[in-house]
């Protein structure tokens, strides 16, 4: 999908360091800019958060510019609302582009209703922790380009987008309390089925679809079983079947990586030892 916003920022001076397109069809961009003009009015929804810098970016308002930009501050750019920027100073930011249709599901998905019509509300210069801490330690961090990533990546685009919609959108309802886990069959079917697929990009839809249960009520209900998030786990697996696989020399280190959903032998190396405490090559 091409999404407006990303086609104008590539017209002006703003340059585009990495951007992940996900199964969903959410995208996500890191951007810089500086001493630019933007305007922007788009058929979707954007969430930004700015990084690095941003103290001297100015958005329009009835009353003249205003400026509140630094880091962590966020923006809500809701689609069909036109909104110009003064980029005067350096600015770090990144983008989640969403649609309609994306709300639509996080919401059926999470509350199990589906609203007739949803309208976020436009934020500028806004602070919010959950946001800040969502886009810092489960997308900043991780390698876009890592399948093995893209299960924390997908759960927490889903995670931002039903935050806005609880806070920051025209519907009010409250979220369903959800008790217990899995049962044991649902369990061994989806551990099973991770077993069986470690070598790919699995998403959190993936895996709820075998237990017939939406992203939301599965990732809870398997984290009241195991113990841990669907991503902690498929990552577990991945390793310890990575070190099982190294007691056979006649597979590499790439080998292995590839057999096990690593995407580079650098990126299984620095899972391994966070894991492991020491190198695959120390452990062999």
């Amino acid at each position: 999908m091409v999404y407006q916003t990303r086609h104008i920022l590539e017209h002006t001076h703003a340059k585009l360091h990495d951007s992940l397109s996900l199964n969903s069809g959410m995208q996500l961009a890191h951007w810089s800019n500086q001493q630019d003009r933007v305007k922007v009015l788009s058929d979707h929804h954007t969430l930004s958060l700015y990084i690095q810098d941003g103290y001297e970016s100015y958005h329009k308002t009835a009353n003249g510019w205003k400026n509140g930009g630094a880091p962590d501050h966020f923006c809500l750019m809701p689609q069909g609302q036109a909104s110009e920027w003064d980029i005067r100073g350096r600015l770090g930011f990144v983008h989640l582009y969403f649609t309609a249709d994306h709300v639509r599901d996080v919401a059926t998905q999470i509350w199990d209703k589906e609203p007739l019509s949803v309208t976020l509300n436009e934020q500028t210069f806004g602070q919010d922790r959950h946001i800040s801490s969502l886009y810092r330690l489960f997308l900043l961090n991780q390698d876009w380009h890592e399948p093995s990533q893209h299960l924390q990546i997908s759960s927490a685009n889903t995670l931002l987008i039903n935050h806005v919609l609880q806070h920051y959108s025209s519907v009010k309802w409250i979220l369903p309390q959800i008790k217990g886990g899995l049962s044991p069959s649902s369990l061994r079917t989806v551990t099973a089925y991770i077993d069986a697929h470690l070598q790919d990009a699995l998403s959190i839809q993936d895996l709820a679809t075998i237990t017939c249960l939406s992203p939301y009520h599965f990732a809870h209900m398997f984290k009241a079983s195991t113990g841990q998030s669907p991503h902690q786990y498929v990552l577990q697996r991945r390793l310890e079947h990575a070190k099982n696989l190294m007691a056979y020399p006649p597979y590499s280190l790439t080998d292995i990586a590839s057999a096990c959903g690593f995407a580079s032998s650098s990126h299984f190396s620095r899972r391994f030892k966070q894991y492991f405490g020491i190198t695959p090559s120390q452990y062999r």
